[in-house]
């Protein structure tokens, strides 16, 4: 068993894959027991076995495989990384398991699949098993066909797709082996049980035996619908509830489920689809036209056959379907009619959905032929017809269906209405609206009166299939007038229907209001998708928005909004009585009176017609109480109206008798139930009487009670014929104001436009001014709701009245119509958009449409023009083309039957012409404009081919084809597009330029959607591989397009569908779609409630400007794109104006009008906030461009609509210049009223700004450019600062204007720059000036560098960004220019330099040429300002620049610092003092928190006396700090510079305060540490202080600086006032660093420099003249000891070092100082016993590690003072002492240990440290021990003394050699140093014998001068000391034994410490009693640990007395040379011991 313990041993991965088979068992068993206890499923664990996971099941060994698969279930059932395997894992269970003879092996392997699928790998399993069915192995093949069967039984249909199981199952039947046929029996029949007869087609062809064994199986299925009996995790909680529904009793619930499992799977989804056009015969297109009917018969018989096939190949059957609609239309022989109809439907059924397109052509000629009597082809033509509805919706074929309804003969009238009972069937409420349901009600309701009785009775059925489908609510309306034996027979027919989606009792789901329509939202919400899927008419789109819509509007009332349907009229709600009302018959005179008498009293009818008019006032009274007393239902309100009109009646001449009448009529219409009958008999009056001027109004008031009793659009409709039927003009035209009126009350619903057309039109002719007025009010009123269309009507009137008409169109642009505040409105206002389903606004959009008069020109579009459009000769195609245009244009609106025209435009979409195809594209625009929301059914057949065009190579067809798209859709809405697989089609075209345009118009339509066909996710594959497209630009339009598609489908159906990429596809876009679920917008809200539309839905979107801000309310083609690019980059923008026609002309005859008071800036709160955040989450494009593209331009109107003025919009966007220009003056004059709107619009006005940069005329730049120094004055005076979006979209594009050629413009350019550095820091807006030099614009460069100049000038180095060098060096780069401006300009920047920075300037610039140095040395000469004579000014602004700029030049010079972030070098370059080379020591730059920014240049440089007064401080009350919003008034803004964007929470004061600590002034800078402290004092408060502790040390210790540099030099201040400043800061930190939770926070690189702050203070002479001087350093003192205690050790210790490091390699540096920082990491020493647990030991070595790199022994050995080695060992001697061994493994974040030595010194320590402790017998082993030790090292030594003799034979180094060899001697007296010398020459020998003599007599010399401080002597003979010659704390470095002298040095360190007197000190007290604050001094340890060795001292001194002591003696600082003297030292050593530890008690 030998090597069973060696892989025992092994961790337990490792025996997985170990050689031995028992090792692997029992590794798998570990594994196994390691997964059952891993209760996590995320934890690391699993990650470890992730590789070998397919290891355990592909085990070579099969008991060993058995326990592997065990473990691998367990892993796969609980590791949530498990997914990741699941490939490779499943493909090895069916290679190497499946064909295993153990069974159980068989039963893990399918477990472990099965587990698979439940953790959603489903695919990948499918995919897996399906390849295993390729296997030769049968095994295989039966445990894979097993394995899916079991996944389809658990999971169901729903998770195993099953079309490619049933693919590969004929072959599985036809296997040789036994067992595989049976199992694929086994699995036909699952199969079977989740998917019924759709299974049959597949299996037709297998053998007829197996079918037949099939048939008797299938028959014994139960026939309920199978569930899922196993759930993916994600469905898991589902299947808990189904368990709770279960457990209730309840299974009505499931019942929901069923219905919709069952039809999931459609038999032609499953089936092959098969190509049949290149079979048809090649004769067919002859023999379909020959003469011969056998021939025709052949033909046909042979597509017959052809379409039998049950799926056909999507393709191009436009010939095909026109050759048979040939033959049904025209064909004589009714035998070939009915076989051609049988084809048309083998193709309806094979193609489904993409048969669609053709449908619009056939409908008709099937219908028409209807007229045959024939039963079997009657019965042909049924089947062809019902089977073409399938492919495409009822609104397609709505128009030709309507269209044949009134065909004269009865057979067609029948059929066609039997049609649309079967239509309707296939219907639901929602693919029903009201909009499309109207007209099909209208014209069934003619044919239920027929004198046919088939055809009556084929109605009602009709109309009872609509009353089924939708219910009575939605059909009532429209049954109005129908009596009650006819509505009861429709009710009867209704009872009778059927519904294909199987729904129940009709009456039930009436009450419900459909719920159960949209597929049974009870049961569960994904039931209503499946339910529409496979139903090809129904369209899921608005299906989803059913459920939430349908149960919220219509309890409250259905919208009648048809003109004639009833509405509420005076009875609020009791809608029937009003049905019964309405229709009143006409009553004589007789009754009237009878009626009347009963109600009113007899006086009154007496007195109507007295001739007294005091008597008919007074009976008028009476009849008014009478009136306003009845009740409703009371009131005959014929019969009153009829007393009314009775004798003088209208005629009445007194008019306060006629007021009164007049009033009565009013009160009956709203008090009574009030017909159109009683309507009719007054509204002649009330005509006759509305001119009148007393009377008027009463009229008006009478009108409107009508009005809102019989509905306005009837109403309207009688006044208006009356009105015009008379001759009075005040009459018409008060007719005309009182309808504009009502209009806006009433709203537009219903009202026939036409009607008013014609009577407008005879008003707008009249020759009364007056009438000609009120029309055109009217007209404005009208183009509220209608929309830009209505002015089609007119266009042929005079061009005075057109420009009239347009100047009231104008004034309504941007106008909403305002909300119906009466009639019918007052019930439905709140339920009736909900009522309608999510198309709403386009079926509203069709009432206005349909009433637009349209033209059929079906009739011009002549076979002869069809043939020019493709003739061969390209000038013929362009005459048909043009001739197309025409009619279109003459035509203006048009029906949609357009003949064969779609064939012919769709030809020329791909002409090699590309001028024909751009002219095509500008018909196809035309085309949607005149056919309105009709064009809808020619989008599949030349609506996708316009798609095709975007990949056109050329831009601007691109750009035609885009518009043309856009100008579809707007008709159309999206969904027609979505619908069918022709987009994703589009999209799979490897097409770079279609990808890119398809996908961007889809980003740009998508997220405007409430929602979308299920076909979108069609389209997902290519989009994925868009993703990766070589094309950029496709990729990142396919990036920007995904969040929308995301939002639409769902994070989850989008990462499913990344299945069947390739793995590295697969996560790059899983990635992606992360990145974009997070940016991933809300689905629109309904339109109803965004657009500002309460009238119920009445007028379309399309038709309402306002509700459509994106959209140019003047037009609905594409004006508005090429506008603002002065249409150069759109080939489209001319014929987009044509298409407008006069319109845009008109638009500049625009007034100034009263609407445009009010603000033009919107203050919308966090607008701008948004927009920043959208910007930054990539949501909106970044503003970043070389010219502005449309894409910008659209989404800068977007954004604006929101926050400015519609009318300022328009004027802002327009395309003419001069509406610039008025735009700019309406922003000058609201500048100073609006400041908030402008602050809060800034972005957006400065990229609108931009924009106009871009433009060409001068007077809108110049004009703009006067704005920019308006604004920016306003800014620094509101003391603003722009942001850093702000800036990044303005600057840049600002500075290209520095280059225009006009003097006047660059001059204003210039202004701007000055004047927006004092809103955005000139550090800032230094690099966007930099990269203006580098344009190709030498104006540009030349004013770039003078600008730079003057910055420099203004606001010194520190605006020179990223560093003065790096800037320089490219300025420097211009004066070898070849433009003499810019060389000039280059020349006087770099002089500006040196007068500010003297001869440091040649250094910045690096290296020139020769001939570009002259040239600046002269320029420097002529200049003549030397450095001393720079401006006072700046002197006294900056009086400590130089300083900061040396220590910039020598941070220049390091090189690597210059790695440092952007950000923290702006900040690093100006407080630190000595940049030292950030590659040793890279954290101290990562250490400093970044979110505190300080403008340094106004900061330090300014001294706040440059451009601002320093403002008057805001105490803030800080009790109020943990308010959420704290906001400092705003002029305190000017000292931060990124204050504005963070203003509003308890962080962002803090950050104010802080940034004020470091201000200049001495009293601003007090105030804040004042308040600061307040903070630090209350415990409460002190926490919000936390995340802003660096930030705060850093201020603190710039204003350190700034006192040290500036304020001290500074003659002029007040002394003490820098003293008070002082104490302010000390005594914050001390509050600071007694709090112990803050004082972790401080950073190691924050407190490097904080120490360095309070050691220079420390050792600052001029404190300590100062009276309190003293008190400071005492307190700075207590300071340091506190930050030493308190902050995290780690960083403390780590700053410490660097610091160390820092000031010995600084030359400058004092050694004081040095000292100091090694006093403090003493202290740090004495602490370690407490804290060593706390510190990152690894980060402290790191330092060490580092240290010792910098610093090598050597290196040490020549400072000046050897405190600094000891201090480095005495460091890591305790760490030693306290980790032990330990210590070595800490040595990890050290990348290379052979850099520095402290490895080594290390192991020597321990090693050392080893020895000490074994027994003190053993001295004298060990050292032998160590003389062995050496000698095995001999190599080295070898190599130690070739180096020293390599030495003293150079002659530079001879010295520093003999130094080295008498060291070398001294240590190793045995040393054998003869083989080096006996090859040299007798003089070299006696040389150095001689020298070693030399040196022997200095060192004992030497040794005998006595120090007075406690420091050693410098070394002034020996250059170099020999590395191992400086004492160590613990022993020499070869592990010898050290002397006491050592101890006696250590001793006087302590007693140093402690305060006890050494000798005579010649530091200043404060400097001594540095960190004797604490009362105990914490030295225990480190005397106890003396105390322990001097015992082992006495023992082995007499071994010692020779001359190793001496030689270790040397540099030690004692007096005693001999031993004797070492001896009396010990007692004394003792004794002094002995007195420091009784004091300590």
């Amino acid at each position: 068993m030998g090597d069973d313990s060696e892989w025992l041993k092994l961790p337990v991965d490792q025996k997985c894959e170990h050689k031995l088979w028992k090792a692997r068992l029992n590794g798998y068993e570990e594994a196994l027991k390691i997964f059952q206890k891993i209760r996590d499923e995320k934890s690391p664990e699993w990650s470890k076995f992730l590789g070998l996971i397919k290891k355990f099941v592909t085990d070579s060994n099969a008991v060993v495989q058995l326990k592997g698969l065990e473990a691998a279930l367990v892993y796969v059932e609980n590791a949530h990384v498990a997914g990741k395997t699941t490939g490779e894992v499943v493909s090895g269970v069916v290679s190497k398991v499946f064909n295993q003879p153990k069974a159980r092996a068989k039963e893990l392997g399918i477990e472990i699949c099965l587990m698979y699928i439940e953790i959603e790998k489903g695919e990948a399993v499918q995919e897996e098993l399906l390849k295993g069915l390729d296997n030769k192995n049968p095994k295989i093949i039966v445990a894979c066909t097993e394995t899916l069967r079991k996944a389809l039984s658990e999971f169901g249909s729903k998770v195993i797709l099953l079309k490619p199981i049933i693919k590969v199952l004929p072959k599985l039947f036809e296997s040789r082996d036994k067992a595989v046929r049976d199992e694929a029996k086994l699995i036909a029949v699952e199969i079977y049980r989740w998917i019924r007869d759709a299974l049959r087609p597949p299996l037709q062809n297998i053998n007829s035996l197996q079918l037949k064994e099939l048939e008797e199986e299938w028959v014994k299925l139960p026939t309920g619908a199978p569930k899922p009996t196993r759930f993916l995790r994600s469905q898991q909680e589902l299947e808990a509830k189904l368990e709770q529904q279960q457990s209730a009793g309840g299974d009505a619930e499931g019942g929901g489920d069923d219905g919709d499992e069952v039809p999931q799977i459609d038999a032609y989804e499953l089936l092959e689809a098969v190509e049949i056009l290149s079979k048809l015969p090649k004769d067919f297109y002859d023999k379909i036209e020959a003469k011969k009917w056998q021939e025709r018969k052949e033909a046909l018989e042979a597509v017959e056959v052809l379409v039998k096939n049950p799926k056909l190949e999507a393709g191009d059957y436009a010939d095909l379907v026109k050759a048979l609609k040939k033959v049904v239309g025209k064909d004589t022989n009714v035998m070939l009619v009915a076989l051609a109809a049988k084809c048309l439907t083998g193709l309806a059924v094979g193609l489904r959905k993409k048969f669609g397109q053709y449908a619009g052509h056939v409908v008709p000629t099937i219908l028409e032929k209807f007229k045959e009597k024939k039963p079997q082809v009657v019965q042909a033509l049924q089947e062809a017809i019902d089977a073409i509805f399938l492919t495409t919706t009822l609104q397609n074929i709505s128009e030709d269906v309507l269209a044949v309804m009134d065909n004269k003969n009865p057979t067609i009238k029948q059929q066609t209405s039997l049609f649309i009972a079967r239509s309707f069937r296939h219907c639901t409420a929602s693919t029903l609206p009201k909009s499309l349901l109207k007209p099909f009600c209208a014209a069934l309701l003619k044919h239920i009166s027929d004198s046919a009785s088939e055809v009556r009775d084929a109605a009602f059925e009709a109309l009872g299939t609509a009353l089924k489908v939708v219910g009575e609510k939605a059909v009532n309306p429209f049954l109005v007038d129908v009596d009650k034996l006819k509505l009861d027979k429709i009710k009867e027919c209704s009872e009778k229907v059927e519904l294909v989606h199987g729904k129940k009792a009709g009456q039930a789901a009436e009450k419900k209001e459909f719920k159960p329509v949209p597929g049974r939202p009870a049961s569960s919400g994904a039931a209503g998708d499946k339910d529409t899927k496979d139903i090809s008419a129904s369209k899921p789109g608005p299906l989803k928005k059913a459920p939430a819509t349908k149960t919220g509007g219509p309890p409250k009332k259905g919208k009648p909004s048809a003109p004639g349907g009833t509405g509420s009229t005076g009875t609020k709600n009791k809608k029937g009585l009003e049905i019964k009302e309405i229709v009143e018959p006409e009553l004589s005179i007789e009754v009237c009176e009878e009626k009347a008498s009963a109600v009113l009293p007899a006086t009154c009818i007496q007195l109507l017609d007295s001739s007294n008019w005091k008597e008919r006032l007074a009976c008028m009274e009476e009849f008014q109480k009478a009136v306003e007393l009845m009740d409703r239902t009371e009131m005959p309100c014929q019969a009153l109206v009829r007393m009314l009109a009775k004798k003088p009646g209208w005629k009445e001449t007194n008019f306060q008798v006629m007021q009164m009448k007049l009033h009565i009529v009013a009160l009956i219409a709203q008090k009574g139930n009030f017909s159109k009958t009683s309507a009719q008999i007054v509204l002649d009056g009330l005509v006759d009487k509305i001119g009148d001027v007393k009377c008027g109004n009463n009229a008006k008031e009478a009108m409107t009670a009508i009005a809102e009793a019989c509905m306005l659009p009837w109403t309207a409709e009688q006044v208006m014929s009356l009105a015009f039927s008379q001759k009075n003009p005040k009459n018409q035209s008060e007719t005309l104001n009182w309808l504009s009126n009502a209009i806006k009350e009433f709203g537009f619903s219903g009202l026939n436009v036409k009607a008013f057309i014609s009577n407008v039109k005879t008003a707008l002719a009249a020759t009364n001014p007056a009438v000609r007025t009120s029309a055109i009010t009217l007209l404005g009123v009208m183009y509220l709701y209608v929309g830009p269309s209505l002015r089609m009507f007119f266009e042929d009137e005079k061009p005075a009245l057109l420009s009239q008409i347009d100047a009231e169109f104008e004034k309504m642009q941007g106008q909403s119509p305002p909300a119906p505040t009466r009639g019918i409105s007052k019930h439905s206002i709140s339920g009736t958009d909900e009522g309608e389903d999510g198309d709403e606004p386009d079926d509203g959009g069709n009432d206005v449409v349909d009433l637009l008069p349209r033209t059929e020109i079906s009739d011009k579009i002549t076979s002869e023009l069809i043939s020019k459009i493709g003739d061969k000769n390209w000038k013929i195609r362009k005459e048909g083309l043009d001739e197309v245009a025409g009619i279109i244009n003459e035509a203006k609106f048009i029906q949609p039957n357009i003949g064969e025209l779609p064939t012919a435009l769709k030809g020329r979409l791909n002409d090699s012409n590309k001028i024909l195809v751009q002219q095509t594209l500008t018909i196809l625009q035309q085309l949607a404009v005149a056919m309105g929301p009709n064009i809808k059914q020619h989008v599949k057949n030349l609506g996708i081919p316009i798609i095709t065009v975007l990949g056109d190579s050329k831009n601007n067809v691109r750009a035609a084809a885009l518009a043309t798209v856009n100008a579809w859709a707007e008709q159309t809405g999206m969904k027609e597009w979505l619908e069918g697989e022709d987009l994703s089609e589009e999209l799979k075209k490897e097409n770079p330029f279609l990808r890119q345009e398809l996908l961007g118009w889809l980003a740009e339509k998508l997220p405007t959607l409430r929602s979308t066909p299920t076909d979108l996710i069609l389209c997902v594959p290519h989009l994925y591989s868009c993703l990766e497209d070589r094309n950029g630009d496709v990729r990142k339009k396919a990036q920007d397009a995904l969040p929308f598609f995301m939002m639409h489908l769902g994070y989850e159906k989008m990462a499913k569908a990344t299945g069947k990429l390739k793995p590295t596809s697969k996560d790059q876009v899983l990635a992606m779609l992360e990145k974009a679920k997070a940016n991933m917008p809300a689905k629109p809200a309904a339109p109803a409630k965004a657009a500002s539309k309460p009238m119920g839905g009445s007028a379309p979107a399309k038709f309402q400007p306002a509700s459509a801000p994106v959209e140019d309310s003047v037009s609905s083609t594409v004006e508005p794109k090429p506008d603002p690019k002065k249409a150069k980059a759109l080939g489209v923008s001319s014929k987009a104006k044509s298409a407008q026609g006069k319109k845009v002309p008109s638009k500049t005859s625009l007034k100034e009008d009263e609407d445009k008071s009010g603000p033009i800036f919107i203050v919308v709160p966090n607008g701008k906030e948004q927009r920043m955040k959208d910007e930054k989450g990539l949501k909106v494009l970044k503003w970043n461009f070389t010219t502005p593209r449309d894409e910008y331009i659209e989404q800068l109107k977007t954004q604006m609509s929101s926050c400015v003025a519609k009318w300022l919009q328009d004027e802002m966007f327009h395309s003419d210049f001069q509406h610039h220009n008025k735009a700019l003056a309406v922003m000058v004059d609201h500048l100073e009223s609006e400041k908030e709107g402008v602050i809060g619009c800034l972005d957006l006005i400065l990229k609108w700004l931009t924009l106009r940069f871009f433009d060409t005329n001068t007077s809108v730049l110049m004009k703009a450019l006067e704005y920019l120094k308006l604004l920016f004055t306003l800014l620094s005076e509101e003391e603003y600062h722009l942001t850093e979006n702000e800036a990044s979209s303005f600057i840049p594009y600002l500075i290209l204007k520095v280059g225009e050629p006009k003097d006047v413009i660059r001059k204003d350019v210039r202004a701007i720059l000055n004047r927006m550095c004092l809103v955005y820091p000139a550090s800032k807006m230094f690099p966007f000036i930099m990269e203006g030099t580098k344009s190709k614009n030498s104006k540009q460069r030349a004013e770039c560098l003078e600008e730079l100049g003057c910055l420099v000038e203004s606001y010194g180095m520190n605006v020179c960004q990223p560093t003065p060098g790096k800037a320089l060096k490219e300025i420097a780069i211009h004066i070898g220019d070849r433009d003499n401006a810019v060389r000039n300009a280059a020349l006087n920047t770099i002089v500006t330099v040196y007068n500010v920075h003297g001869d440091q300037v040649f250094k910045l610039i690096g290296t020139l040429s020769e001939k570009d140095m002259s040239m600046l040395e002269e320029r420097i000469k002529r200049s003549a300002k030397r450095p001393s004579a720079a401006p006072v000014k700046q002197v006294e602004e900056k009086p400590q620049r130089t300083q900061s700029i040396s220590s910039n030049t020598n941070m220049l010079r390091k090189g690597p610092a210059e790695d440092m972030s952007s950000k923290l070098k702006i900040m690093y370059r100006t407080y630190r003092i000595q940049a030292r080379s950030m590659s040793g020591h890279p954290e101290a730059a990562q250490m400093v928190r970044r979110e505190f920014q300080l403008d340094l240049d106004e900061i330090e440089n300014d001294n706040g006396t440059v451009r601002c007064e320093m403002p008057e401080l805001v105490q803030h009350k800080l009790d109020d700090i943990f308010e959420p919003v704290l906001i400092p008034e705003p002029k305190i803004r000017a000292l931060s510079p990124h204050f504005d964007d963070m203003h509003s929470n308890t962080a962002s004061t803090i950050n104010f305060i802080i940034s004020q600590v470091a201000s200049g002034d001495i009293n601003t800078s007090i105030q804040a540490l004042t308040q600061i402290d307040e903070v630090l004092r209350q415990e409460d408060k002190a926490e919000a202080m936390s995340g802003h502790i660096d930030q705060f040390l850093i201020a603190t210790f710039m204003q350190l600086r700034l006192i040290y540099n500036t304020h001290m030099a500074d003659e002029k201040l007040e002394k003490d006032e820098i003293i008070k400043l002082y104490s302010c800061i000390i005594g914050n930190m001390i509050s600071l660093f007694q709090i112990e939770s803050l004082a972790r926070e401080a950073s190691t690189g924050v407190l490097k420099d904080l120490m360095h702050g309070l050691i220079t203070l420390m050792l600052d002479s001029r404190i300590e003249d100062l009276e309190e001087g003293q008190q400071v350093i005492r307190s700075v003192n207590l300071l340091v000891v506190k930050v030493l205690e308190k902050s995290d050790q780690t960083n403390i210790l780590s700053a410490l070092l660097v610091l160390l490091q820092d000031s010995l390699l600084a030359t400058a540096s004092s050694p004081k100082f040095s000292e100091l920082v090694m006093k403090c990491l003493w202290r740090m020493v004495r602490l370690l016993p407490d804290t060593i647990n706390s510190i990152n030991l690894d980060r402290i070595l790191l330092d060490i590690h580092i240290f010792m790199k910098v610093f090598p022994k050597e290196k040490l050995k020549q400072c000046k003072s050897e405190f600094p080695i000891r201090t480095l060992k005495t460091l890591l001697h305790t760490l030693c002492k306290l980790k032990g061994p330990k210590i070595l493994d800490h040595l990890t974040m050290i990348d290379n240990k052979n850099e520095s030595e402290l490895e080594a010194h290390l192991c020597r320590m321990m090693k050392h440290s080893m020895d000490q402790t074994g027994s003190k017998s053993d001295k004298e082993t060990e050292k032998g021990a160590s003389r062995v030790d050496e000698k095995s090292s001999k190599a080295k030594v070898n190599d130690f003394l070739a180096e020293i003799f390599k030495k003293i034979g150079s002659k530079e180094n001879t010295k520093e050699g003999l130094a080295e060899l008498y060291e070398y001697k001294k240590k190793y007296s045995d040393a054998d140093i003869e083989p080096f010398l006996k090859n040299s020459s007798q003089f070299f020998q006696s040389y150095v014998e001689r020298g070693l003599r030399v040196i022997e007599m200095e060192r004992e010399g030497k040794g005998r001068i006595p120090t007075s401080t406690g420091i050693s002597p410098q070394m002034e003979v020996t250059c170099v000391p020999a590395p191992t010659s400086t004492v160590s704390s613990i022993g020499n470095t070869n592990g010898e034994e050290v002397g006491p002298s050592v101890y006696l040095e250590r001793l006087k360190i302590l007693r140093q410490r402690c305060g006890l007197d050494n000798t005579k000190q010649d530091d200043r007290p404060p400097l001594t009693s540095l960190l004797s604050k604490p009362a105990v001094p914490a030295v225990a340890s480190s005397t106890d640990m003396l105390h322990s060795k001097l015992s082992q001292l006495r023992e082995s001194r007499e071994q010692h007395q020779h001359s190793d002591l001496d030689s270790n003696q040397t540099h030690s600082s004692g007096t005693m040379t001999t031993s004797s003297s070492s001896t009396a030292n010990i007692d004394d050593l003792k004794k002094r011991l002995e007195r420091i530890k009784s004091s300590r008690k």
